[in-house]
């Protein structure tokens, strides 16, 4: 069994998305299920044991979250990576255009880390600091 949680989210651009997550942090498509509007009605991306879903940003009783507008605007969640060399995927999500909004460093508790927000605003902590080992 892979991860219990999974983070979700939409995107406006998903397709564009999907691509530039699998690149810069290393994410493989397991599944991508067009929707009747030319969009994507579900994704879910791969990168270990750990999944994260996504799909089209849309305006239904389902997908009533706010996206984020620009680079600067509040978010309400974000999801951490563990990855084995957080200054390789630091140099790939800089070279790709992520915002970097705190810079990679070593941490107190342990790992290497970074954080980023994605092309579409979404935030995403990139690191090698694994709460389970």
């Amino acid at each position: 069994m892979g991860s219990s949680v999974i983070p979700a989210m939409r995107y406006r651009d998903p397709r564009k998305m999907i691509d530039w997550l699998c690149d810069t942090f290393g994410f493989a498509r397991k599944a991508v299920y067009d929707d009747q509007n030319g969009g994507v009605a579900h994704a879910e991306l791969t990168l270990g044991d750990g999944m994260i879903m996504l799909g089209s940003a849309r305006d239904d009783d389902f997908a009533k979250a706010l996206q984020p507008a620009s680079a600067d605007r509040p978010v309400t969640q974000s999801a951490y990576v563990v990855v084995p060399d957080a200054d390789a995927v630091y140099a790939k999500a800089r070279a790709n255009g992520a915002t970097i909004v705190l810079d990679i460093s070593d941490k107190d508790y342990g790992g290497r880390d970074f954080t980023c927000r994605d092309p579409e605003g979404h935030i995403w902590s990139i690191g090698t600091y694994d709460p389970w080992a």
